[in-house]
């Protein structure tokens, strides 16, 4: 079974040979051949040149011998589409300098430049044409919540005031706002899908700051709307938050193919409390790649053991792969999942 087969059947609930494996930010400040990139080019240099795009998707996805790639690129790309600018500030991360917080805000930002964003799509043709279906090909895109919570804070925030505050106070604002991100949002992924994606992810990485009377009434419905239009070009989508246990029953309302679970939760607890109606990513503890062989061994069993060999799930991390995590660690991971994985179904 090649790991395009694997991880498309894992996220339909198909069965398969073994486990998946892949890692969020797989690609990243931690090898030291994106380094050496990174010493030559910005990070939106590397994003919009997909040759170098390319290259430093395939040579993690290589070094690590993973089952899938998850081409590199930023969630902000879409807003620079959108008519809004946007920086990496050191150590200060993304920075809008005209956060949207008024209806006319929202009225002036377009939604007819989705082409603009078509380096993506090239870089994921480079990437699928390199590996055909030796591995799958995972494009994403930010959900619009999360992208919505940047544009208006102007950056990351900690309590999302400005965000709550436009969304309870001027909420056709905040539809609008949702419902022009969707639109950016479709055709992305569509680009994407056609240049050879196998799987999209939608990143809601700040779903988590959220009440779930809030989700539900003022995030929910967009969302279900944008995955079911992604899934309509053919593909599995995997949805995925941080921080996320209380809001993982609203969530599955969206119809995704894939939940991704933070490693806060019980990978067994969490499926099954959703009775097991979609598959599951997950969910060991990034931080977790910074502790001795052995406890990492046990704690991918253990997370194996919860998943008990049920047709749907994909072994990776809670969160990304952080700066200074050891390569050899990592790899070890895709050695034990490999190791592991495949036994309840012999």
């Amino acid at each position: 079974m090649t790991g395009a087969t694997r991880l498309v059947r894992a996220c339909l609930r198909q069965p398969v040979d073994r486990t998946p494996v892949w890692f969020l930010r797989q690609a990243g400040r931690y090898m030291a051949e994106y380094q050496a990139v990174r010493k030559r080019h910005s990070l939106l240099e590397i994003c919009k040149q997909p040759a170098l795009a390319a290259e430093v998707t395939i040579t993690a996805a290589e070094k690590l011998g993973v089952d899938a790639a998850i081409i590199f690129a930023d969630l902000l790309l879409p807003l620079e589409s959108m008519g809004l600018d946007f920086e990496f500030q050191a150590g200060e991360g993304p920075v809008i300098h005209t956060p949207v917080r008024t209806p006319e805000a929202v009225a002036r930002l377009r939604t007819d430049r989705a082409e603009d964003l078509s380096y993506v799509a090239e870089a994921i043709q480079r990437v699928a044409a390199h590996f055909r279906d030796r591995l799958g090909m995972i494009g994403f895109c930010g959900a619009p919540f999360t992208l919505a919570s940047y544009m208006v804070e102007g950056g990351g925030s900690r309590n999302y005031i400005h965000t709550k505050t436009l969304m309870y106070r001027q909420p056709d604002a905040w539809l609008a706002l949702l419902e022009k991100l969707a639109a950016v949002l479709r055709e992305f992924a569509r680009q994407q899908v056609e240049a050879g994606a196998d799987v999209i992810q939608i990143f809601d990485s700040w779903a988590g700051a959220l009440s779930v009377e809030d989700y539900r009434e003022f995030v929910l419905p967009v969302t279900k709307t944008l995955v079911r239009e992604v899934q309509s070009f053919g593909v599995p989508v995997i949805y995925f938050g941080v921080d996320t246990a209380s809001l993982l029953p609203a969530m599955r309302e969206t119809g995704a193919d894939v939940l991704g679970l933070d490693w806060r939760v019980s990978l067994g607890k969490a499926w099954r409390e959703l009775d097991y109606a979609c598959a599951v990513q997950g969910n060991l503890d990034p931080i977790t790649l910074f502790a001795e062989p052995e406890l990492i061994r046990r704690r991918v069993r253990g997370i194996l053991d919860q998943a008990a060999g049920r047709p749907g799930h994909i072994f990776n991390l809670g969160h990304g792969i952080v700066p200074e995590t050891p390569v050899e660690n990592v790899q070890a991971v895709v050695k034990f999942v490999r190791e592991y994985g495949g036994e309840e179904r012999r």
